[in-house]
């Protein structure tokens, strides 16, 4: 049995492992305009990893981390913050080039070159995940970030089968580095996130299909749609 990934528009995903766990990435649902309404209100959620401070992608934590009494993973300083709405269970803060075993998964928090804070309060830096299943696929969410050299480390490592990357331009990067990260990264399956929301972010799929080297699949899912890994 394979997992599979839900987009629920911007950069909100739902991660469903083989064992039947569910893990939710940057859950920014209300006030999302592409969230669909059938996914405001999860019937469940068994973890929530959050990429940065940004409004846009702590989105719904605190409100559904006390519905569902999950685990939170994020970087130290945002995780702190958090602590003061959901509980301070620090086991749960991790940084950069660490990681914790989670559902049966070992996530990673890696680099992203980017900014991060929360209502005017410092929240460390922006950082993407790398999770890795033993017998499935492995992922790179790489967060909102431009391209920057070091991907090819994250290749290198952790060698994951797919990249989740943001397209949108204005605040992350577009197309045209996107093309690039795919490249450094050399997962051989991309997403697209970070697009499609706001009039600013102008970058799309089709732009960055064009783009990419040889022998890298773009799957890009609608909101609410899900794929399997």
């Amino acid at each position: 049995m394979s997992g599979s990934i839900t987009w629920l528009g911007h950069a909100a995903f739902r991660l469903d492992t083989p064992a039947g766990d569910r893990i939710y990435v940057d859950p920014f649902l209300t006030g999302n305009p592409s969230c669909p309404a059938s996914e405001l209100e999860p019937e469940r959620i068994d973890a929530i990893l959050v990429t940065h401070g940004h409004s846009d992608h702590v989105g719904d934590t605190v409100r559904l981390a006390r519905a569902f009494a999950c685990p939170v993973i994020a970087q130290v300083e945002l995780r702190g913050l958090l602590a003061e709405e959901i509980g301070a269970d620090m086991t749960q803060a991790i940084n950069k080039g660490g990681g914790i075993d989670l559902l049966g998964s070992r996530v990673t928090l890696t680099h992203a070159n980017h900014s991060s804070s929360f209502e005017g309060a410092y929240t460390g830096e922006s950082c993407g995940f790398v999770i890795e299943t033993p017998g499935q696929p492995t992922l790179y969410f790489a967060g909102d970030t431009n391209v920057f050299g070091d991907m090819a480390l994250i290749g290198r490592i952790y060698a994951p089968d797919v990249a989740v990357l943001p397209i949108g331009d204005h605040f992350t990067m577009g197309p045209r580095e996107a093309a690039v990260a795919a490249e450094l990264v050399g997962a051989p399956r991309v997403v697209p996130s970070h697009y499609g929301t706001f009039p600013l972010l102008t970058g799309t799929p089709e732009a960055l299909r064009d783009l990419l080297p040889p022998g890298i699949e773009l799957t890009a899912p609608g909101p609410g749609e899900t794929i399997a890994l």
